[in-house]
């Protein structure tokens, strides 16, 4: 890193701090605590294993967890690449996850919301070819809505999370 570009960090960084910027996972951040204290409820198929999974990446696993993340999962398919022969050449996934976050101790919703996001899959090809794609579509979706709930969760937890 040039001089320059250190002097510019260094100021950046100045003046995030003079505006009360904290970094959410940082000390007296609000999501510190954030780490391994959500259980996220057992998944009951692929989606949810997938969802599950890049929750636990981004939030841990829980030790001794103060709060349950509930959610449903709805996933609805669309045509959107269609030929001149009546051939479908692209599908649109779009998928809407609700959930809320209790306290164990008190049994208080202390957050909700709903996340939505679409992804999209190529047809052509052979069938081999197009399940697999479906199927990394469908992959794709639980990780993009997992990121955006736990972007929700950072964003909230300075208000539930002690």
């Amino acid at each position: 890193m040039s001089s320059s570009d250190r002097r510019t960090f260094l100021f950046a960084a100045l003046a995030l701090a003079g505006c009360g910027f904290r970094p959410a996972y940082g000390p007296g951040g609000p999501a510190e605590t954030l780490q391994g204290a959500i259980r996220v409820a057992d998944p009951v198929d692929k989606n949810g294993f997938d969802l599950v999974e890049r929750l636990e990446e981004r939030i841990g696993r829980p030790e001794a967890p103060r709060f349950d993340l509930a959610y449903r999962i709805s996933t609805s398919i669309d045509s959107v690449g269609i030929t001149t022969a009546n051939s479908i050449t692209r599908y649109n996934l779009t998928g809407r996850i609700a959930f809320t976050v209790k306290s164990r101790a008190t049994g208080e919703v202390v957050e909700s919301g709903t996340v939505t996001n679409f992804t999209s899959w190529s047809a052509t090809g052979s069938t081999v070819a197009a399940l697999v794609a479906e199927e990394d579509a469908n992959y794709r979706l639980m990780r993009i809505l997992a990121d955006q709930i736990v972007t929700q969760l950072i964003a909230t937890s300075g208000r539930w999370l002690a």
